[in-house]
C-alpha cells in the first residue's frame, strides 16, 4: 500500500562539524512560527489521521480505555498547619482536584480545582508549597503542558487568591521562609519575547528571586545568580528556617552545594558560603540538626549513602558516613520523620524496599512490610508523628499506607486501597526475568500477560524501554498496557536496559556518552529474547518509548528495522547534534555529550536517529512507524519527530518494499507529558492502540 505523504522542500543547508560536512535540508522546520511549518503539520496530521480512524474496532478500543480509566483516584494525604489535603479524581476528570479535610475521618471539601480553569483542560496544576504555618497556598500553573509556569497565591482561611502573579517561571523551586512572609522561586524575568512553551530559544541564566507576600513581582529582587548561563538553582529553607540551601545543577546530573545563613529579614543579595564547587556528584538534601546537615549522594558511592556535613566546618576533610552505601541496592531516597527518625527507600533489583532508621546513628530500627512493587508519594513532615505512602506495581493500581508512630509500637494499616472496576489482578501474571545483552551483561525485565497465555510465538507484544537520565522504570499501573493485554491477548515488557538509574551509577554510566549504544543494544538483544523464548515473533512485536526512550526507539528502527513490526516514538530527541541549542535541551549534555566536542560528535553522529536514516538490505523494511509530538512540548521541542518524519518519508516512504506506514500525530495545545488532560491522554491511546491493531493486523477480543 502506498501512502501520499507531503513533500517537504529540502533545502541547501550544511554544517561542517569538525571536518565532517552534515547536511540538514530541513532546518526550516526548527522555526515553529512559520507558516510553511504549520502547514506542514496539518498536511501530515490530514495523513495520518484517516489512517487511525479506518481501525474497524476504534469505538471499542475508545470505550475499553475510557471503562478501565473511569475509576476513583487518589494520593496520599498531606497535612499542613491542621488540615489534611488530597488530591483525587473522579476518574475522568481532566485534572485531579485538591481536597482540604479537617481531619482524615471527616468530610472533604473542594480547596482547588483546576477543571475550573479551562474549558478543555488544558491549565494544569504543575508545582505547589504551602508557607510553614499552612496558611498561604503557593500554586504553579501550567498552560497546554508547558514547562513555563504562572505562580499565584490563595488565602487557605478565606479561599481566594492573592493579586499577585509571578510569571516567567520554569525549572522552579519553591521554598518559604519561616516567617511564613515570602518565598524563594526561580525564573527567567529577563526573558523577552514569548514563553507559552511554543519557542525554541534556550533557557538560560535562571536566578534565584525572592517574593514577599502581598507585593507585585516587580518588587522582587535576586537573590542568588551564577556567572554560568546554563545553571538551574535549586534551593531549600532547612529544617530549621535559619540556612538557605541551594544545590545549583548545570545538566542532569551532578550539582555544586552553596549555603547561606538567614538572620532576619531577606533585603537582597545572599552571602552564599561554598560547600562543594565541582560538578562530580549529587548532593540531596534530607533535613538538619543545627549546622550538621544530612545529604543523599553518590559521592565515592555509585549506590549512593548518607552523610553528615557540619556547615560550620565543610570541609570535605570533616564529612562523615551516617548510613554506608549497600553493596548491591540503590538508596533512592530519604525522608525524616518522627522527630529524630529516617525512612530509606532502596531499589532491590527494581523493585522498592522501605526501612526506618535512627537519625543520629543511622541504625536500622526496622523493614516495612512491603510486596514487590513501587513505593512513591510518601507525605509525613519530620515534626509529624504519622506518615503516608503509596504502592503501586503492574497489577496494582494503588494502596495507601499509614504509618503511625506515636504508640509503643509503629503501627502500619491501609488507609487506602483503589479498586479499578471488575478488574481481577489475579487473572494475570507479572513476572522479571533476566536476559543476555549482546556484551553478556545481564539485564533485567518485567513481563505481564494473562494466565494461560499460550507462548507459541503468534501473540502481539508491546515492549517499552526508556535507559537514560539516571532514571528508574519501576513497576507501575498503566490502563493502556492493561487494555493491550485484555483485548489483543498480548503481553507487555519493560526491558530495565543501561542508562538508567536501576543499579546505581555503574548502570548509568553504562548508558552514557560514547557507551550510549549499550542502550540500543539491550533494547534489541530484548526483542531478540522475546521472540527466541515465544512471547511473541518480529510481525507482532511493537516497541515504544517516549523523550529519551522515543530517542532509544528511533536509533532502533534504524539499527535492525526487521526486529520490529511497529515503533511508537514519543516526543523522541532525535537530531543529535543540534538537540542542545534548543529550551532545555544543554543539560542533556550531561547523558550525551556534545557535537561540539569531536569525540563526542563522532559516537553521536554514529547513532544520530535523524542521520542515519537509510534503506534496509533485502526485503526488510520498515516497520510501522508512528511519532508523537506536541506544539507546545518545550522540553523536547517538536522540531525533532518534524525532521525525523521529513526525512524518513523522503528516503523510506517511496521505496517499493516499503508497505508499512510511516507517520506522525502532533497534538495541539498539549506539550511533553505532564499536566496532559484526562480527555486527550485517552485519545492518545486510543490512536497509538489503533496504529498498533491496524498495522499488524491484530484482532480486538471482546
Amino acid at each position: 500500500m502506498a501512502y501520499q505523504y507531503p513533500s517537504a522542500r529540502r533545502e541547501d543547508v550544511k554544517d561542517t562539524y569538525h571536518n565532517v560536512e552534515v547536511a540538514d535540508p530541513y532546518r526550516w522546520l526548527e522555526d515553529p512560527d512559520a507558516e510553511d511549518t504549520k502547514q506542514y503539520v496539518e498536511e501530515q496530521n490530514a495523513v495520518t489521521h484517516p489512517y487511525i480512524e479506518e481501525c474497524s474496532f476504534k469505538e471499542e478500543i475508545n470505550k475499553s480505555v475510557t471503562k478501565l480509566w473511569n475509576y476513583p483516584k487518589y494520593s496520599t494525604p498531606f497535612k499542613q498547619g491542621s488540615k489534611y489535603y488530597q488530591y483525587r479524581n473522579t476518574g475522568l476528570q481532566n485534572q485531579s482536584v485538591i481536597y482540604q479535610l479537617d481531619s482524615l475521618d471527616s468530610e472533604a471539601t473542594v480547596f482547588l480545582d483546576p477543571n475550573l480553569l479551562s474549558k478543555d483542560g488544558t491549565i494544569a496544576l504543575s508545582t505547589s508549597k504551602f508557607s510553614e504555618d499552612g496558611k498561604v497556598f503557593a500554586y504553579g500553573l501550567s498552560s497546554s503542558g508547558s514547562d513555563w509556569i504562572e505562580i499565584k497565591f490563595r488565602n487557605v482561611e478565606t479561599g481566594k487568591d492573592y493579586n499577585e502573579i509571578l510569571t516567567k517561571v520554569k525549572f522552579s523551586p519553591m521554598t518559604w521562609m519561616h516567617d511564613n512572609k515570602g518565598f524563594f522561586y526561580g525564573a527567567y524575568l529577563h526573558k523577552q519575547g514569548k514563553a507559552d512553551g511554543s519557542e525554541t530559544d534556550c533557557n538560560e541564566y535562571q536566578k534565584l528571586y525572592y517574593h514577599c507576600l502581598g507585593t507585585d513581582q516587580s518588587q522582587d529582587f535576586v537573590v542568588v545568580e551564577f556567572d554560568d548561563p546554563q545553571l538551574r538553582i535549586g534551593a531549600t529553607v532547612s529544617y530549621c528556617g535559619k540556612y538557605l540551601v541551594v544545590t545549583a545543577v548545570k545538566g542532569c546530573k551532578n550539582n555544586l552545594l552553596y549555603f547561606a545563613r538567614m538572620d532576619g529579614e531577606v533585603t537582597g543579595k545572599l552571602n552564599l558560603k561554598p560547600v562543594v564547587t565541582e560538578l562530580e556528584a549529587d548532593y540531596e538534601y534530607i533535613t538538619n540538626n543545627g549546622s550538621k546537615f544530612f545529604f543523599r549522594t553518590n559521592k565515592d558511592a555509585p549506590n549512593y549513602r548518607i552523610i553528615v556535613i557540619d556547615f560550620d566546618n565543610p570541609d570535605k576533610a570533616n564529612w562523615s558516613t551516617l548510613v554506608p552505601e549497600h553493596e548491591k541496592d540503590v538508596l533512592d531516597w530519604g525522608k525524616a520523620i518522627n522527630t529524630n527518625q529516617l525512612v530509606l527507600c532502596y531499589l532491590r533489583d527494581v523493585k522498592n524496599t522501605l526501612s526506618l532508621h535512627k537519625l543520629e546513628s543511622g541504625e536500622k530500627i526496622m523493614d516495612f512490610p512491603i510486596e514487590l512493587g513501587t513505593i512513591n508519594g510518601i507525605s509525613g513532615k519530620r515534626e509529624h508523628t504519622e506518615m503516608f505512602y503509596r504502592f503501586v506495581s503492574f497489577l496494582t493500581p494503588n494502596i495507601i499506607y499509614k504509618v503511625d508512630f506515636s504508640g509503643s509500637t509503629i503501627k502500619q494499616t491501609v488507609f487506602h486501597e483503589t479498586k479499578v472496576g471488575d478488574l481481577d489482578p489475579s487473572k494475570y501474571v507479572s513476572k522479571q526475568e533476566f536476559y543476555t545483552s549482546k556484551d553478556g551483561t545481564k539485564v533485567p525485565m518485567f513481563i505481564v500477560h494473562k494466565k494461560g497465555f499460550v507462548m507459541d510465538g503468534t501473540k502481539p507484544c508491546m515492549l517499552y524501554g526508556y535507559g537514560g537520565f539516571n532514571i528508574n522504570v519501576t513497576p507501575s499501573f498503566s490502563v493502556s498496557r492493561l487494555v493491550f493485554v485484555n483485548h489483543f491477548d498480548g503481553c507487555f515488557v519493560v526491558a530495565n536496559i543501561r542508562g538508567g538509574g536501576e543499579y546505581g551509577d555503574k548502570w548509568h554510566n553504562g548508558g552514557r556518552f560514547a557507551n550510549k549504544q549499550n542502550c540500543f543494544d539491550d533494547f534489541q538483544y530484548a526483542a531478540k529474547y522475546l521472540v527466541e523464548n515465544k512471547y511473541t515473533n518480529s510481525d507482532k512485536l511493537t516497541i515504544l518509548g517516549g523523550s529519551n526512550g522515543g530517542l532509544l526507539v528511533a536509533a532502533c528502527i534504524n539499527q535492525a528495522p526487521q526486529l520490529f513490526a511497529t515503533a511508537i516514538c514519543q516526543v523522541g530527541v532525535l537530531d543529535m547534534l543540534r538537540f542542545h541549542k534548543f529550551t532545555i535541551g544543554y543539560a542533556w549534555k550531561s547523558d550525551y555529550g556534545s557535537s561540539e566536542t569531536s569525540e563526542g560528535f563522532d559516537y553521536l553522529y554514529k547513532y544520530s536517529p535523524l542521520h542515519n536514516i537509510k534503506i534496509p538490505e533485502g526485503d526488510v523494511q520498515y516497520p510501522a512507524t508512528l511519532l508523537l509530538t506536541a506544539d507546545h512540548d518545550d522540553r523536547v521541542v517538536p522540531l525533532h519527530s518534524l525532521k525525523f518524519i521529513a526525512e524518513l518519508q523522503h528516503k523510506i516512504g517511496n521505496v517499493p518494499k516499503q508497505t508499512n506506514p510511516l507517520m506522525v500525530r502532533v497534538e495541539t495545545r498539549a506539550g511533553h507529558g505532564a499536566g496532559k488532560p484526562t480527555a486527550k491522554l485517552i485519545e492518545e491511546v486510543t490512536d497509538t492502540l489503533c496504529f498498533i491493531a491496524k498495522s499488524t493486523n491484530l484482532e480486538f477480543h471482546e
